[in-house]
């Protein structure tokens, strides 16, 4: 599956089913990663929103705008991806209030005006996005018998995309 937009809209079916990546800033902490929780819709385009509070590391670290990473593994393990962008800290109350829920609020004592509360906003940039399954290996395996390697019989499931 060689199609970018194919494989971009199958990142995000599988975001959406499980929101869990890794996120970290580019050249801070040895890059060090850290679990984050997802938030996105269709209305914010190529944005993803993060929750957090103003202990975290993340926020410690970021000045303005600062080029960061997340990798992301499906719920399956069916897909993964490496996602570069920038992240900054953006307080926009319509996005505060568009993504809050019980669940996050179980983080705040104080609610959305809590001041502790930080919402980041991760633009996303390029991206490398793998499709695997279960059976791909044999797949590759034959394939490689015809095409002269697994790396060219598996070129079809990786994609470096734009978004």
């Amino acid at each position: 599956m060689s199609n970018g937009q194919e494989m971009k809209e199958k990142f995000w079916d599988a975001l959406e089913d499980s929101p869990f990546v890794m996120l970290g800033l580019a050249g801070v902490d040895e890059a060090h990663t850290q679990p984050m929780t997802a938030q996105f819709d269709d209305d914010l385009p190529n944005r993803i929103y993060f929750y957090t509070n103003r202990q975290n590391r993340l926020v410690g670290a970021l000045t303005q705008s600062h080029r960061a990473v997340f990798a992301y593994s499906a719920k399956g393990h069916d897909l993964f991806a490496s996602v570069h962008g920038t992240l900054e800290v953006d307080m926009d109350r319509a996005v505060i209030d568009k993504f809050w829920s019980p669940v996050v609020s179980a983080w705040f004592e104080n609610g959305k005006d809590d001041p502790d509360l930080v919402l980041l906003r991760f633009d996303l940039g390029e991206a490398q996005i793998w499709k695997a399954g279960t059976g791909d290996f044999l797949h590759y395996m034959a394939d490689a018998l015809f095409k002269g390697s697994a790396e060219e019989a598996s070129k079809d499931d990786v994609a470096r995309v734009r978004f």
